[in-house]
């Protein structure tokens, strides 16, 4: 991965290589960003700048061979760990390197690709992945072989919050006194969820989401005209991935609203109406078919949403980059039911439905009890304001 082919972030490329010329290597990094940020490509063009020994700011000038070897994503000092989960390709004590050809895929195809993307491709979707303490165990074998070209080794560990406590224990005097010459890069998107003692042993960067114009200029050169990309790039708020899905027309975003317009729709016709309990029932019923990341995925959105919705209603429409594409639903008209008598409930609800969700809570009974409560909240009346 060439450090010109990622998008943004000029002071993070310059710092990084920077600090690798002068070498101050950390052993232990956490980058952290939102989805869509680019975290991934930068680790990937960081681990390969400090093993092929580039100089210059850019993969080149350094290893010819070992620059090719990055190419493939074949160079034997680099190792990965990612979330997986048990398959029909690894039926039991599933770890990543059962899913290398798969991983390489996706890097090529979907550097800025989120976890979803990840476990569509794996055909896991309806199961949560993790990383594990069979994943803790191979990667302590790896790293205690020597680097097999006499430099640098480096462990990227993608999604990094996904590592569970048993795995992330299991890593915890590793990480704090590795082999020499060897960095862990740790990858994650919420870094509150990896455990303190982990993280305190981590040198964090923070990446911030991508401006709108470096979107747009990226778009363009996916054969987008200007005015789409300014548009795309704009509602995606950052996230590079999410403009490309939206370019494409595949974001699981646009089936999370026809699912989120339904169900806000039936809320609103179920008070006092039986026949509306019953849709909303049904949608429960659809909902919980799907998989357990489909469904957290789903709640974010509508999070997401219902924030949006507060901003249009109080006039913040510069902070405001959603849109709905389903026809006759407007998020203004929507927006005066979101106030500040009941976005706090609203929120409440919601994340507590993600929790019981994470927890392999029963599907069906969660979102019908989410959606009877979301029929009394979005019928408050917002608190009257004297003037």
């Amino acid at each position: 991965m060439l450090f010109n082919q990622i998008l943004g972030l000029p002071h993070i490329k310059n710092h990084l290589t920077a600090s690798a010329e002068a070498g101050r290597i950390p052993h232990a990094q956490l980058f952290v960003g939102p989805e869509g940020s680019g975290v991934l490509p930068m680790a990937l063009a960081y681990a390969q700048y400090i093993i092929c020994q580039n100089k210059g700011g850019e993969n080149k000038g350094g290893d010819d061979a070992c620059n090719l070897k990055f190419d493939g994503l074949a160079h034997p000092d680099l190792h990965f760990a990612f979330p997986v989960a048990n398959s029909e390709k690894a039926k039991s004590h599933a770890v990543s390197n059962h899913y290398m050809q798969e991983w390489r895929q996706f890097i090529k195809e979907q550097p800025y690709g989120n976890l979803f993307d990840w476990y569509r491709l794996l055909e896991i979707e309806k199961k949560q992945g993790q990383i594990g303490v069979d994943e803790a165990l191979d990667i302590v074998k790896k790293l205690s072989l020597k680097s097999y070209e006499g430099g640098y080794k480096v462990m990227l560990i993608w999604m990094a919050e996904k590592m569970n406590n048993a795995a992330a224990n299991k890593l915890l005097k590793l990480i704090e006194e590795p082999p020499e010459k060897t960095v862990f890069l740790l990858l994650a998107q919420d870094e509150e969820q990896i455990i303190q003692t982990i993280r305190s042993r981590c040198q964090a960067i923070h990446f911030p989401p991508l401006p709108e114009e470096v979107i747009s200029n990226a778009l363009i050169q996916n054969g987008a005209i200007k005015q789409e990309a300014m548009r795309l790039a704009h509602e995606a708020n950052g996230n590079y991935n999410k403009a490309l899905d939206l370019l494409n027309q595949d974001s699981e975003d646009l089936v999370f609203e026809k699912w989120f317009v339904q169900w806000v729709r039936s809320a609103f016709k179920a008070k006092g109406n039986k026949g509306a309990v019953r849709e909303l029932i049904l949608w429960s019923e659809e909902l919980a078919k799907t998989g357990r990341e489909t469904q957290k995925k789903f709640l974010h959105y509508c999070l997401m949403v219902m924030r949006q919705a507060l901003l249009l209603n109080y006039g913040a429409d510069e902070l405001a980059y959603m849109k709905i594409h389903s026809d006759g639903f407007q998020l203004k008209k929507f927006a005066p039911f979101v106030h500040e008598n009941n976005i706090m409930d609203i929120t409440k609800e919601l994340e507590s439905a993600l929790y019981h969700v994470e927890r392999n809570g029963n599907a069906k009974i969660i979102f019908t009890d989410l959606s009877i409560r979301l029929t009394r909240l979005l019928h408050t009346n917002a608190t009257q304001i004297q003037s």
